[in-house]
């Protein structure tokens, strides 16, 4: 090489050294891209904690990821002890407490919840209702050791208390009451993606690019992933025990909350019968109709994206799309007989499993 260099005129030198600066400039800028996009990737951070009863799955691209699903999680835990009703202190069990009594305080975030539970409620006839907690006490899915299913006339005595008309709520000085003694109210069906909200908010103030919160069956997402491409989310399989699969179909989203409400979540067989934990606040009992799940997309409100979810199931596929539609949210109706009905506004979904077919 130096041989042939000293055969080279001056002028061909000089560029013969310019073409190698610019080789060398280039391998360099090379080395620094691959360098960047794999400290940026060695920023993402998967993390898993309890909360709401559930595992709060986190993944969260930034340099403080760690910090950031700390500080997601401790919101979370505060958010339960605002709203859940088995958290003695909370609003919620304050609520309960006092029904048919005294109006109570409660926190801004708990306003809020409980009037979107309301909207939902009237807009569905009282199938959804967030004061459905005398009757659903009863069927005690949680519990451990045998179940029992409620006789109707047990139900019929407590099917009464239910009825969202008699929760009251005083927006600006943030306080509700129960218009009757033994009343109750459970947000168990807004408490995921509340939760998926709360996190949401919490990346927003942490300073990282992009992260995905997982929380039971809700799913929200914030930011974007380095290398720009969707938040891709699996719609789990209903019969997944006798497929052998667990995955049903991918959505790919870039903003975003996703809610899953389905019969086979939470349910017991009692000679021969199944029964599940979506209760019709309507007749207080599991809501038998064709489907078996129903998954609910929203652009900016994760606990619209639960509540709807359980609403829409109870309605049926019909009444169920003409109530998203009122919201402005796309769901997937999952049917019995393994159809798939997704509405029109629904981003990006791939169906995996061939013993699935998609309805029209």
């Amino acid at each position: 090489m130096r041989h042939l260099f000293r055969k080279l005129s001056v002028r061909q030198q000089k560029r013969l050294t310019f073409l190698l600066a610019c080789i060398l400039a280039v391998v360099l800028l090379l080395l620094v891209f691959v360098w960047s996009q794999h400290s940026t990737l060695s920023n993402r951070l998967e993390t898993t904690g309890f909360a709401m009863g559930s595992l709060v799955q986190q993944t969260l691209y930034g340099a403080d990821g760690q910090e950031a699903s700390d500080d997601a999680l401790q919101a979370i835990t505060e958010l339960e002890n605002k709203i859940s009703w088995r958290v003695d202190s909370s609003d919620i069990a304050q609520l309960n407490d006092e029904a048919g009594s005294v109006w109570i305080d409660v926190d801004p975030v708990t306003t809020s919840l409980l009037l979107l539970c309301l909207d939902v409620a009237e807009k569905s006839g009282g199938v959804y209702d967030p004061t459905v907690l005398p009757v659903s006490k009863l069927w005690n899915f949680d519990a451990d050791g045998n179940f029992s299913p409620p006789s109707q006339d047990t139900v019929d005595q407590f099917l009464p208390y239910v009825n969202y008309e008699d929760l009251r709520v005083k927006e600006e000085e943030n306080s509700a009451s129960l218009k009757y003694h033994y009343m109750g109210v459970d947000l168990g069906s807004a408490g995921k993606g509340a939760a998926c909200d709360t996190a949401v908010s919490s990346y927003a103030s942490s300073g990282i690019s992009g992260a995905i919160a997982a929380v039971g069956g809700s799913v929200g997402v914030y930011g974007q992933k380095p290398d720009g491409s969707p938040w891709s989310i699996t719609v789990r399989n209903p019969y997944s025990a006798e497929d052998g699969e667990e995955i049903l179909g991918v959505m790919e989203i870039t903003e975003g909350f996703v809610s899953t409400s389905g019969s086979y979540e939470k349910q017991k067989e009692v000679d021969g019968v199944v029964y599940h934990h979506l209760i019709n606040a309507n007749t207080g009992w599991p809501e038998d109709n064709e489907l078996i799940s129903v998954t609910v997309y929203t652009k900016d409100n994760g606990t619209l994206s639960d509540v709807l979810a359980t609403a829409a199931f109870l309605l049926g596929p019909d009444e169920g799309k003409r109530l998203l539609e009122q919201y402005g949210a796309e769901g997937i109706f999952i049917g019995r007989d393994r159809t798939v009905e997704v509405t029109d506004g629904f981003p990006s979904f791939t169906l995996n499993l061939d013993s699935y077919r998609m309805a029209g």
